[in-house]
């Protein structure tokens, strides 16, 4: 027979003294220590003359990537921790056991390691500077050997707070309690503090509820495009402008809005959550780095949706390294530009109206340098014709998943773009506008994570709870409530870190690294999300049948596109050992 909440709240240990939130203080504050300890180990490892060298930092890979992934678990703990006291700090609360979750897992991590990919776990003993030559090591013990003799990590355990959250924190009571709870109807708080923001989540979810869910597991198996009344109706409320100014007919309303509308509506399809993804990079670019003549006329038709752009960056074998782009832009005698080249991974490619193109303008320039963003306008095309444009071909690419907009390779020849194409009007300029549009399509990219991180939680619960075995449902079985529980507790974490990351972006500030790290993790908790519903499904996960089988496929590319994993933990190792935290 089940327990209720509160049977099994009055089971697990109370907080008395200290209170809960000095716990979570102290145990933060010894993980920032240790993190600031490994910081400067690191730049040891890969500086020269104090500037970071790129030879010792492509050397020392592993450990660099594991400083990431180590600050990115502290930072997505501080972020829990905020997000609880913003909830209202109530140590009894559904936010304490979360609270309580993400600190035990997250400390226990730091000591025994942090998960890079499924088989690459950086340990403590590889960051401390000590190397195992042998079983004599002093201090080393069979029972810790993780720690081995790093003394920044025997420190971190040494904390009194950490010893009680690794011991009162991630237990099988506050997993039973959490799940008991939701299985009541509850669910933990996504208090913003902003009623807009409140507004269009509601309205966001009312849409997905209705519009998204119903259909989306049959165009995933059709390998349909969104229909265009969708699109339509995503239009009319608003998707494609959410960042655009209002003076050209967007709302205006930031990054933190941004995010709330991609989670939602990826929580029902990832690809209707990243329908607004191209417009977000078109309007970012054109709005940074246009000219007045170029906003006043794409931003208007972006915002109200009567324009569709993609975007066409990757080339094959460049992948993330753009500075080898061999697309060719030459100017004409009359002003005009001609095109030739291949694109590939080019999402959305064939019904959208407007093409960001980044090529090359300047050949004797290698490297980025030599390269411009282009505003290639192009005719829509159809099922019977999708690039009806002279001087351009595609093929599509089929895919696992991430469908509603489908993947293609195109081939330029001869393409013409017109004269006032030139993005800012100036050349050279192509990978720096671009770089500017990075730190928001990272974020958007961590909120359609979030998304799908919640629609497997919401398969795994609405299964587990359906589904009977032995007399029972099983998410009365502990190994199915504790999935359940850590895939709730990592996604708020994960959700409260790129809500951080946009906020940032939102105050103008320079937020590369908060924005690398939203993704990253976001990325590993709709994975693990994923993969963990569908083992809670068993063998009819497998099936087609189950939207399981769908979400599994889309949460495997959020690791790949908008920098890759290994990329992003770079990206993020570097800036941190250039100060940038």
């Amino acid at each position: 027979m089940s327990r209720t909440a509160s049977e099994i709240s009055q089971s697990t240990r109370r907080v008395d003294s200290p209170e809960l939130d000095a716990l979570a203080c102290d145990a933060l504050s010894a993980a920032r220590v240790y993190l600031g300890q490994l910081h400067a180990t690191v730049h040891g490892a890969v500086t020269e003359d104090g500037q970071i060298s790129a030879s010792k930092a492509n050397a020392e890979q592993r450990i660099l990537h594991g400083l990431a992934w180590i600050a990115t678990t502290v930072e997505a703990m501080a972020q829990t921790r905020s997000w609880w006291q913003r909830a209202g700090g109530e140590r009894e609360s559904m936010e304490a056991l979360v609270l309580k979750l993400v600190f035990g897992e997250y400390l226990a991590q730091l000591l025994g390691g942090v998960p890079m990919s499924q088989n690459e776990i950086i340990r403590p003993h590889e960051m401390g500077g000590w190397e195992m030559s042998g079983w004599e090591m002093s201090g080393w013990e069979m029972s810790g050997w993780a720690l081995g003799g790093c003394e920044e990590a025997h420190a971190l355990a040494a904390s009194t707070a950490v010893q009680w959250f690794l011991r009162h924190g991630n237990t099988a009571g506050s997993r039973a309690a959490l799940v008991a709870r939701v299985r009541e109807g509850g669910m933990p708080c996504e208090v913003l503090d902003d009623e807009m923001l409140e507004l269009v989540r509601a309205q966001m979810r009312r849409f997905t509820e209705s519009r998204i869910k119903p259909a989306a597991h049959g165009w995933h198996l059709a390998d349909r495009l969104i229909p265009t009344e969708v699109v339509m109706e995503m239009a009319e409320l608003g998707v494609f402008g959410v960042c655009i100014d209002p003076a050209f007919g967007g709302h205006g309303l930031g990054k933190l809005a941004m995010c709330v509308v991609s989670e939602e509506l990826s929580r029902g399809w990832i690809g209707a959550g990243s329908l607004g993804t191209r417009s977000e990079i078109a309007g970012e670019l054109i709005s940074g780095a246009g000219t007045d003549a170029q906003k006043q006329y794409w931003l208007p038709a972006i915002a109200s949706g009567k324009v569709l752009p993609t975007a066409v960056f990757t080339e094959p074998d460049t992948g993330s390294d753009l500075a080898s782009l061999r697309t060719r832009a030459v100017r004409n005698a009359g002003g005009t530009w001609s095109i030739n080249g291949n694109k590939t991974w080019i999402t959305h490619a064939a019904r959208s109206d407007l093409m960001t193109l980044l090529a090359r303008t300047d050949p004797s320039t290698r490297g980025y340098d030599g390269l411009s963003m282009l505003l290639a306008a192009k005719p829509r095309g159809t099922d019977d014709d999708p690039f009806p444009a002279k001087g351009m071909t595609g093929s599509e690419i089929g895919v696992l998943g991430y469908r509603g907009m489908k993947e293609y390779e195109l081939a330029f020849e001869e393409f013409i773009v017109a004269e006032d194409g030139l993005l800012g009007g100036e050349q050279g300029q192509g990978f720096k506008q671009l770089m500017r549009t990075f730190e928001g399509a990272r974020i958007q990219t961590a909120a359609r994570s979030i998304g799908v991180a919640w629609c497997a939680f919401d398969l795994g619960f609405r299964y587990g709870q359906a589904r009977k075995q032995f007399g029972r449902p099983i998410i009365e079985f502990p190994r199915v409530a504790d999935k359940l529980a850590l895939m709730l507790a990592e996604t708020v974490a994960a959700r409260e870190l790129s809500y951080f990351a946009a906020q940032e972006k939102d105050k103008g500030r320079r937020c590369d690294v908060q924005a690398g790290m939203a993704k990253l993790l976001a990325a590993r908790v709709a994975w693990s999300n994923a993969d963990t519903a569908l083992q809670i499904h068993g063998g009819v996960g497998y099936s087609l049948e189950y939207e399981i089988s769908r979400v599994l496929c889309d949460a495997r590319i959020l690791n790949i596109f908008e920098g890759a994993g290994e990329i992003q933990a770079h990206v993020i190792g570097r800036g941190l050992l250039a100060g940038r935290n």
